[in-house]
């Protein structure tokens, strides 16, 4: 039997997926190679004779329902894991049809599928960003959702469309909230290696407001191996809170990127908020925690292995950062820095 990952090209499903072929499960990937999706994140797998046997890719969309019965009916799939989304929060604001469309149609044909060919476990991948701002304490799985943008907007559909098809269907769902991730082959767009790249490049750190936004940090790896636990450990129909307990404010991430790479404070501009950002994410994980599981990497080492990673690869990014990327960047951020002194 094999295992469905959908976004498996992406960050945290390019992971996932090395975490499984190196067990010996038997993955497909379903991607569509979006802006966000890349190949060479799997390159390590495909071209290790060993690896390679054990993953099989499809290009195209989880929207299309033929292509996904097409893979349940002929690859023995038993398990998916569904990371396929869009995914950044600035691009949702810029135009959020694309978001619509994957975070929630996708699952919707993902989950017929899976009722369809009687699947042992689905694992729908939201996001603690569903929860909203926490102005205290910790938000548990059963407190209220109250997204307050179109992306975190759109993966509270997904995830409430999964629980729906446990509730009336007895779908085999388990719906798991993540904080943010980081780590190796994050696209840099994102905040940590948007700032790890620029300042490679003495480039402008654009931070965000006063940059005191508080951002609950944790690394990939410790992300997949909790997915990896809850399909063994997890029960039917709930939802698990992921954290690393590495709660920081933006500037401070900022200040430790700039120090690691011996540069510049100046290189820091605050720029115009987001509109709608949220002020703070946190997540109570005792629940995971109950089970038996917890992150074991820390930040500060997480974080410094992150940026010798960008140091190391920078032909990865610099292809990724031209053409679509600027296009995008300057579109996002241009008219937020102050103009420059004549």
């Amino acid at each position: 039997m094999s295992i469905l990952i959908t976004g498996g090209a992406g960050f945290i499903g390019s992971h996932f997926v090395r975490l499984m072929v190196n067990q010996g499960r038997q993955v497909v990937v379903l991607d569509k190679l979006t802006y966000a999706g890349n190949l060479e994140n799997l390159k390590d797998i495909v071209e290790n004779s060993k690896t390679s046997k054990l993953f099989k890719l499809y290009k195209g969309d989880i929207c299309n329902q033929e292509l996904v019965e097409h893979i349940f009916s002929s690859e023995n799939i038993d398990t998916i894991v569904n990371f396929a989304a869009e995914s950044h929060v600035d691009r949702s604001i810029l135009s959020a049809s694309a978001f619509i469309d994957t975070d929630m149609k996708g699952v919707f044909v993902l989950l017929e599928a899976s009722k369809r060919f009687g699947i042992k476990k689905f694992i729908q991948i939201s996001t603690d960003e569903v929860y909203g701002t926490a102005h205290s304490g910790a938000f548990k799985e059963t407190d209220a959702l109250n997204p307050s943008n179109p992306y975190s907007a759109s993966k509270a559909g997904g995830d409430r469309l999964a629980y729906a098809y446990w509730v009336t269907y007895k779908l085999p769902i388990i719906i798991t909230r993540a904080s943010n991730n980081y780590g190796a082959y994050q696209y840099p767009e994102k905040f940590i290696p948007l700032f790890i790249t620029n300042a490679i490049e003495d480039r402008k750190l654009p931070l965000y407001g006063d940059g005191r936004q508080v951002r609950d940090w944790v690394h990939v790896e410790d992300h997949c191996a909790a997915i990896d636990f809850l399909m063994a450990c997890g029960k039917d129909g709930e939802v698990y809170n992921i954290g690393g307990g590495n709660e920081r404010y933006n500037v401070d991430v900022a200040n430790l990127i700039i120090d690691e790479l011996k540069k510049p404070k100046t290189l820091i501009e605050h720029v115009k908020d987001r509109e709608g950002h949220d002020r703070r994410y946190a997540l109570d994980c005792a629940k995971l925690a109950a089970l038996g599981w917890k992150p074991k990497i820390k930040f500060e080492n997480g974080i410094r292995d992150t940026i010798k990673w960008y140091i190391n690869n920078q032909a990865w990014w610099k292809r990724i950062k031209n053409g679509e990327f600027m296009e995008y960047y300057n579109r996002q951020y241009s008219h937020r820095f102050a103009p420059a002194k004549s």
